[in-house]
């Protein structure tokens, strides 16, 4: 038996169905020397059983609560004996001979601290995934965006981002991560619970002067929503209030105030538009996420060494919104500042 080199943790909560349909092809995944880990939120649908009963390699972890995606594998991470983990979402479909480009890679590049694979639809295979498509980014507001993904605009996958290139954030549906390097940042931040806590590692991973990149010769099948579908509010107010604590977090006190006024302005015409498109619970989502980001900026670390680490000079919104540009091909180079500065 080959030696453990990777350990694939997968976070579940009452996702039987999910579970059933895409755990089979991890388990089918072409390479010597992976384990695989289900991190159980104390699901009562019987998923951890089956699990157990239809592949009992599986090891089982099981949570006596939902401890959410941060620290549901926060907790799963010590019992990993790879070198390198990937966090997998229970919703991810993979073909056979996905791990081994990004292992090839990690092996080549020692700088290299964090990766994800493309990720595409479940359903329309040939276009980029909503979660991370070909590699993230963000502007000098906060707001995240992806190569193929920009806002609700999804590319079809052409190869035109097959281009090797450092990103800013690795998705968390598919984020392998060197496991030495998990341990000196700490993880997730467990009072994210779930949504931009890995980006927040990824900013936190650049800041410590390693590298992130897609591996771009490795796809993935992300059905997506399988934890909470895209219109329910409280993603919203999850991916609002997460974002304003990594903000608050990674920049300089007196960057984040200025990006905070400019954020408040453009998320209160976000809550406004959502009003007037008849979603009242994502404008209440909105308000509530500011005021819970209040309260809780004071159990975020203070790192004193933060520096601006936002990687595209620009503004996305008005790229987006009033320009047009729908697609990162479009967004101006030289927007872009040093990759190796962030």
């Amino acid at each position: 038996m080959s030696p453990i080199r990777v350990s694939i943790i997968i976070v579940s909560w009452n996702a039987l169905e999910l579970l059933q349909r895409c755990l089979p092809s991890v388990v089918a995944t072409d390479f010597d020397g992976f384990e695989i880990i289900l991190a159980d939120n104390a699901s009562a649908d019987g998923s951890a059983e089956w699990v157990k009963k239809t592949f009992p390699d599986i090891r089982i972890v099981k949570h006596p609560e939902n401890w959410g995606f941060a620290r549901g594998n926060n907790v799963a991470v010590p019992h990993a004996r790879g070198e390198l983990i990937v966090l997998l979402n229970n919703d991810v479909e993979v073909p056979t001979g996905w791990l081994s480009p990004i292992v090839e890679r990690f092996d080549r590049v020692a700088e290299l601290a964090a990766a994800q694979p493309k990720l595409r639809q479940f359903d329309q295979r040939d276009h980029f995934e909503y979660s991370g498509a070909a590699g993230g980014f963000m502007d000098r507001w906060g707001y995240p965006f992806a190569r193929g993904r920009v806002f609700d605009t999804l590319e079809k996958d052409t190869g035109q981002y097959d281009s090797e290139r450092d990103i800013f954030w690795a998705s968390g549906t598919c984020l392998a991560v060197r496991k030495s390097v998990w341990e000196d940042l700490s993880g997730l931040e467990e009072h994210f619970f779930m949504h931009m806590e890995e980006i927040d590692l990824c900013w936190r991973i650049r800041r410590a002067g390693h590298r992130i990149e897609c591996v771009t010769a490795s796809v993935v099948f992300h059905i997506g929503g399988g934890s909470l579908p895209a219109a329910n509010p409280r993603k919203t107010y999850l991916n609002f209030r997460n974002n304003l604590l990594m903000l608050y977090r990674n920049l300089p006190r007196r960057t984040w105030w200025k990006v905070l006024i400019v954020r408040s302005l453009l998320d209160g015409v976000a809550a406004l538009r959502s009003l007037l498109t008849g979603k009242p619970g994502d404008a209440w989502a909105i308000i509530r996420a500011y005021a819970a980001a209040h309260r809780m900026k004071g159990l975020m670390d203070d790192h004193q060494d933060r520096r601006i680490a936002l990687p595209y000079r620009g503004t996305v919104v008005a790229d987006y919104f009033l320009r047009g540009r729908k697609r990162f091909t479009e967004l101006p180079k030289e927007a872009f500042g040093n990759e190796n500065l962030i």
